[in-house]
C-alpha cells in the first residue's frame, strides 16, 4: 500500500480550504483518507499563523512508516523546518520565453539597420566637407 501525505480540497467554489491527510495513493484526492494531519487555508494572508496548521509528530510518524509527501506538502514541511530543503534545479528559470527572444532579435536587427543607414549618408557628407 503506497501511502501519501497530501492535500484534500474542501470549501466552496473559489473559496478553497485544504486538509493535510495521510491517504492511500490509490484513493481519490478528496476521498477516503486514514488520518487528518492538519489544515491549509490559502485565502488567509501569508504571514498568518492560521494559514498552515500541522500535527508535526503525526506527520513524522507517517513518514517513518514510508508515507511520501506530495510536492506542495513537502514545501510546507520545509518551511516549517520538519524536513531539510531539497535542492531543485530549475535550469530554465532565468531564460526568457520564445516570444521574448524573438523580440530581442528583431530589436537588434532594427538597431543594426538604423545604425547602418545613419552611417551611410554621413560618409559622403564628410568627403564633401574635406574638399
Amino acid at each position: 500500500m503506497a501511502m501519501k501525505i497530501r492535500l484534500a480540497r474542501g470549501g466552496s467554489k473559489k473559496r478553497p480550504h485544504y486538509a493535510i491527510v495521510a491517504a492511500d495513493s490509490r484513493m481519490p484526492r478528496d476521498g477516503r483518507f486514514i488520518e487528518k494531519l492538519g489544515t491549509y487555508a490559502p485565502m488567509l494572508p501569508k504571514d498568518s499563523e492560521e494559514r498552515v496548521k500541522m500535527d508535526v509528530e503525526r506527520i513524522k510518524h507517517w513518514m517513518g512508516l514510508g508515507a511520501q509527501p506530495t510536492d506542495r506538502v513537502q514545501r510546507m514541511l520545509e518551511a516549517a523546518g520538519v524536513v531539510e530543503k531539497k535542492t531543485r534545479a530549475n535550469l530554465k528559470k532565468g531564460e526568457p520565453g520564445k516570444a521574448a527572444q524573438k523580440r530581442v532579435e528583431e530589436k537588434a536587427a532594427k538597431a543594426a539597420k538604423s545604425a547602418e543607414a545613419a552611417a551611410a549618408p554621413a560618409a559622403p557628407a564628410e568627403e564633401a566637407a574635406a574638399e
